[in-house]
């Protein structure tokens, strides 16, 4: 590929030029870079005719090279949901924020502020999903030779960001916080979505007396409900995606089967009546799935909770709340876990009260170690009447 250089000198520096014909697009293709001397300009187009050599523009920016490489970065998603996660952190946040500078010039420092400058508008989840395709993209530069490493790897686990000073009383970052107190105020959140359709109120119920995710309460067929066995099992998951609304496995891959409680069997018993087993379990009013989005906006959700005393309650805080009752009433952590389908035992753990008997025990023993060690040190009567 034939490349035409020149040079134009000018008040602050020189500007060195390149212009090439793109042999694929056949588009007229310009770079320009401005240098303090001759020498400089003359590295400028060697490293050029490098790229010429190996394929592959070197002074490309982010977005021309995300162009460029189409989703390759991507490779190994699930396009129905991590895959369009992604996809959207890297239009919507990473372009617009680095995409005007060449893959070259992007360095740790320049990622780091720029996360910074996120962390002042999204959380913690959105800006996960926003290091993670650039992290996928710039290992996508460096297997292309444009850069020798990749500056955004470990960004993502950055100790210093705007939560680390944040306090916070560890029973507030406990899932256990966002869960419904009681089975009474549960019953009556239920009634006043149910004012809006029956099927709203149903949807609570699910939710949380199955400790379920929205995704998941839609999922369910009637055949997935077993009465002989007093168990329902959760088997795929529906949500909206690309194209509308998208069936899969549930997050774990992998079945769960939850007992029925009592004051869910009602509930199951209504829904699954004259229903086949590959029907849907719960349908809206129009005879379709529900959705996270479709219980808040129709039920005015945010103003039921918070006239319940509970503000911050989401449909993903019904699930916490099962979770939470299962976890008071003594089910093994073990059992639990694999009613809540988690692959660490540790996030189950979340759930269970905090027991603070051990700190008092501790208190108690130190106390009285500190009583002993008081009386040693104390000089008695003899020795304090020899010292006068």
């Amino acid at each position: 590929m034939r490349i035409s250089t020149d040079l134009e000198r000018r008040s602050y520096g020189i500007r060195a030029r390149a212009r090439w014909t793109d042999p694929i697009s056949r588009r007229r293709i310009i770079r320009s870079e401005i240098v303090a001397d001759e020498a400089a300009a003359h590295e400028f187009f060697d490293s050029l005719r490098h790229s010429s050599a190996k394929g592959m523009d070197v002074s490309m920016t982010l977005t021309e090279f995300v162009t460029t490489i189409g989703d390759r970065w991507a490779r190994g998603l699930d396009p129905t949901s991590t895959g369009e996660t992604y996809g959207y952190g890297l239009k919507l946040r990473v372009l617009p924020a680095l995409g005007h500078l060449p893959v070259t010039q992007i360095t740790a420092g320049i990622i780091d502020r720029t996360i910074d400058a996120w962390e002042k508008r999204h959380g913690a989840s959105t800006i996960k999903n926003s290091i993670a395709p650039l992290v996928r993209v710039l290992d996508e530069a460096v297997r292309d030779g444009l850069i020798p490493i990749n500056p955004a790897k470990n960004r993502a686990k950055r100790s210093l960001n705007r939560n680390a000073f944040r306090l916070q009383p560890a029973e507030d970052a406990s899932p256990r916080a966002q869960a419904i107190p009681d089975m009474g105020t549960l019953t009556t959140l239920a009634e006043a979505c149910g004012k809006v359709h029956q099927s709203y109120s149903d949807f609570v119920m699910l939710a949380a007396l199955l400790a379920a995710r929205s995704s998941e309460v839609s999922g369910l067929q009637a055949g997935d409900v077993r009465f002989d066995k007093n168990i329902v099992v959760i088997a795929r998951q529906t949500y909206p995606g690309k194209g509308g609304l998208i069936t899969k496995q549930t997050k774990g891959r992998r079945e769960r089967r939850v007992p029925i409680l009592d004051p869910l069997r009602p509930v199951l018993e209504r829904l699954t009546e004259g229903k086949e087993p590959e029907d849907r379990l719960l349908v809206g009013p129009k005879g379709g799935a529900l959705t996270t989005a479709t219980v808040r906006d129709a039920t005015n959700w945010d103003q039921i909770v918070s006239d319940l005393g509970l503000p911050d309650l989401t449909r993903h805080g019904l699930r916490h709340t099962g979770a939470t009752w299962m976890a008071d009433a003594g089910i093994p952590l073990h059992v639990l876990q694999d009613i809540l389908g988690h692959a660490s035992v540790e996030t189950t753990r979340g759930y269970l009260h905090p027991d603070d008997r051990h700190l008092a025990s501790a208190a108690e023993q130190a106390n009285a170690f500190l009583a002993r060690s008081a009386k040693a040190s104390r000089p008695s009567r003899r020795e304090a009447s020899r010292s006068l």
